[in-house]
């Protein structure tokens, strides 16, 4: 059996003094970036952040990033983010309509998206665990839910005042969500590999 992959947790907190689920009005505050050992937030004005995540992406070894709902939510949203600060990233997303949606797509958009980054595959550790673990327990597929249901201790705030948080806070919680999804997928990576989204990057 070949060498695992690097799992790279990646969650991200838009500004919910606008409307956090809009990219067209709420900025994105925070990025956390996780990986075996450290975690990793980026902050500050948005067109760096973005210049500094997608850097950083760059320059790590080959792996795949793994997110909750990011194929609906957080890669769209960071992509249209980008394009308003006018950066070009390594981010490529395809509109894939065979992944089902529950709930409404993110605004602007007609549903779920494969994805990678440079040289990063992505996975949806949500996709992952819905298609199983929820049905099967009946219990609700949200990460925290998901999280506590196998022992792991995920950090709570009021998910509609991100924007009032403290940096401490606001720091803390997001790397725990991108902590939550790579150990989410590290744990069932016999399955997740099989499921990794590889498009060919565009030079």
């Amino acid at each position: 059996m070949g060498r695992r992959l690097p799992v790279y947790g990646l969650d991200i907190e838009t500004d919910t003094s606008v409307d956090g689920l809009d990219p067209s009005t709420s900025a994105v505050l925070t990025v956390a970036l996780s990986q075996d050992g450290s975690d990793e937030v980026f902050t500050g004005p948005e067109h760096e952040l973005l210049v500094e995540l997608d850097f950083r992406l760059r320059e790590l070894e080959p792996g795949v990033l793994a997110t909750w709902n990011g194929a609906a939510f957080d890669l769209p949203f960071l992509a249209d983010r980008a394009r308003r600060c006018g950066l070009r990233t390594g981010l490529h997303l395809r509109l894939d309509p065979s992944l089902r949606m529950i709930h409404p797509p993110l605004r602007g958009h007609e549903g779920a998206y494969r994805a990678n980054w440079h040289q990063h595959g992505h996975i949806d550790a949500y996709r992952l665990y819905r298609s199983d673990v929820g049905p099967a327990l009946r219990v609700s597929c949200s990460l925290k839910s998901i999280a506590r249901l196998v022992g792991l201790r995920p950090i709570e705030v009021d998910r509609t005042r991100i924007h009032a948080l403290e940096a401490e806070a606001l720091h803390a919680y997001a790397s725990s969500d991108a902590r939550l999804a790579r150990v989410l997928t590290e744990r069932r990576w016999s399955t997740a590999s099989r499921f990794v989204d590889r498009l060919v990057e565009v030079a």
